[in-house]
């Protein structure tokens, strides 16, 4: 949770002999107190190019308005408490839009931007000319087939890695570049990125299909001179005919796939609500592409997301735009998959610290969680005093709010509510090794362990139901749960192997801070 003070708007908001009005400030996480503060993130370069152009515009998110209008904002991730000044007030419309026509509306878009209590509304954007797209593939002719047919008319490279029999692209638009042996994904990306010459490169995986405005969605984001990366959403690919599919592992895929990063748009960082996208789609500014490391052959997209980000690149997930992936039908491949993709964590340890924490958390939040799990009256008392305590420290921040006492209490509530799920996570995924023995000699950690899986598996259910109600489940609660929970024991396998294999647990140290 975070507060911002008097800050970032009146920061944008200048005066008219120029001058700024305040300054930025934020805190920690969801899971933690709101104590720590620091700058707004900086520009991807210094320089007028990184500002935005006129005509852009950005929407403040309604569900940030704490007091009937938008002088005072609590949103963002991490969370952060933003009051607004009475000159960016009269440059937000009733609907919470701001149009950028001058430095300072400029600026005061930015910001509200890197808080995350807006997001973009570009109104235009580079045209489908300036991209081409790349298809990394190995033995999928019919993927490649379909993806062509959808992609009619956009320049396309096709990086044949190695197949057994070689690919072939019939379309006048396309061309094939081809491996004689097996490279790996992140080469064959790189080697069709080096041979394109447009400004603009899409990824696109041989087993998806693109909806048809999907290219023009995320084109707008790139109006922004700063941002680097934009992504779609990816969805289960449905046939006509197959409204239900009959296989649990296809279902539960359709609805909760790792490559889904769920329906709400979103800046991406780490260590926030979307700290990656998937490589199977997105779309590249050339000179802000680094390339995928090419000794990775998992995790390679989270890693180029992390490296984009380190070098002031913003990115961005607009779920708006659809992309089709054919999923895994059977268990086996579903969950040897992700066991393949919990490998991956130990190399982006490796590579980038504890931003690939399982689990990040203050010390007071660390404390009350712990104290909560106990399931003792001193734990429960313990944890309410630590809570109480970080409320009235909230509340303190939050100076002229209007219902300063209830909104402190809710904010805390939320980060001690994220703090249980995170560890309730970690149990069940990340640790479950070591509760398998714990559990083993302990009947309390087993029955904390049953009760543990089980209320986590309803309270994800419920709440990816309440983020997306236009998308009926395609599981009910009790097969999710038995998937969930198959899902977590088989990335998590995945991740002691990687960590064995690495001889490194920098992958399994948790971040308590304070």
């Amino acid at each position: 949770m975070t507060a911002l003070d008097d800050s970032a708007p009146r920061r944008c908001a200048e005066n008219q002999d120029g001058s700024a009005e305040g300054a930025a400030a934020r805190g920690d996480s969801d899971s933690d107190s709101a104590d720590r503060e620091g700058e707004p993130a900086a520009d991807a370069s210094t320089g007028t190019h990184t500002g935005l152009p006129d005509g852009f515009q950005v929407q403040i998110d309604l569900r940030c308005a704490k007091a009937g209008d938008f002088r005072y904002l609590v949103g963002g991730s991490p969370t952060r408490l933003l009051r607004m000044s009475d000159t960016a007030l009269g440059m937000t419309s009733e609907d919470g839009r701001i149009e950028v026509c001058d430095n300072v509306t400029r600026r005061l878009a930015r910001a509200l931007l890197d808080a995350g209590i807006a997001n973009p509304r570009p109104m235009f954007g580079p045209q489908p000319e300036d991209v081409t797209v790349v298809v990394p593939v190995r033995d999928n002719q019919d993927g490649v087939d379909r993806l062509l047919e959808a992609l009619a008319g956009l320049a396309v490279i096709v990086v044949d890695d190695g197949s057994a029999t070689p690919i072939e692209a019939d379309r006048p638009t396309a061309r094939v570049l081809r491996f004689d042996d097996n490279r790996g994904p992140s080469a064959a990306r790189n080697a069709g990125a080096a041979a394109a010459t447009t400004d603009f490169v899409a990824f696109l995986d041989s087993d998806v299909v693109p909806d048809p405005d999907w290219l023009t969605i995320l084109l707008t984001h790139f109006s922004d001179p700063t941002v680097g990366l934009v992504a779609p959403r990816i969805v289960g690919l449905r046939s006509d005919d197959d409204a239900m599919t009959t296989s649990l592992a296809e279902r539960y895929e359709n609805g909760w796939s790792s490559l889904d990063m769920g329906p709400e748009e979103s800046a991406v960082a780490p260590s926030t609500r979307t700290p990656y996208v998937p490589s199977a789609a997105m779309v590249v500014r050339r000179n802000a592409f680094c390339g995928f490391d090419e000794s990775l052959r998992v995790a390679e997209d989270v890693d180029a997301c992390w490296r984009m980000h380190a070098e002031g690149w913003r990115i961005r997930y607009d779920p708006v735009a659809r992309v089709a992936h054919e999923h895994r039908t059977d268990l086996r491949s579903v969950l040897s998959r992700r066991c393949f993709y919990g490998t991956g964590a130990a190399h982006l340890a490796s590579r980038h610290g504890d931003r690939a924490a399982p689990m990040k958390m203050s010390v007071p939040m660390a404390a009350a969680v712990v104290a909560l799990l106990s399931r003792t009256r001193f734990g429960a008392a313990l944890a309410m005093i630590i809570l109480t305590h970080l409320a009235v420290r909230m509340r303190r921040r939050l100076g002229d709010l209007p219902s300063a006492p209830l909104v402190s209490a809710q904010m805390t509530g939320r980060a001690a509510g994220f703090g249980l799920l995170q560890a309730a996570d970690a149990i069940c995924r990340h640790y479950w090794p070591v509760a398998l023995l714990l559990a083993l000699v302990s009947k309390r950690f087993r029955t904390l362990a049953v009760q543990v899986a089980i209320v986590e598996g309803v309270v994800s259910w419920v709440r990816d139901l309440l983020a997306d109600p236009t998308s009926p489940p395609t599981l009910g609660p009790l097969r999710y749960i038995l998937m969930h929970r198959l899902d977590d024991l088989a990335y998590g396998a995945g991740l002691w192997q990687g960590v064995i294999a690495h001889r490194d647990p920098e992958a399994l140290r948790p971040v308590i801070s304070r």
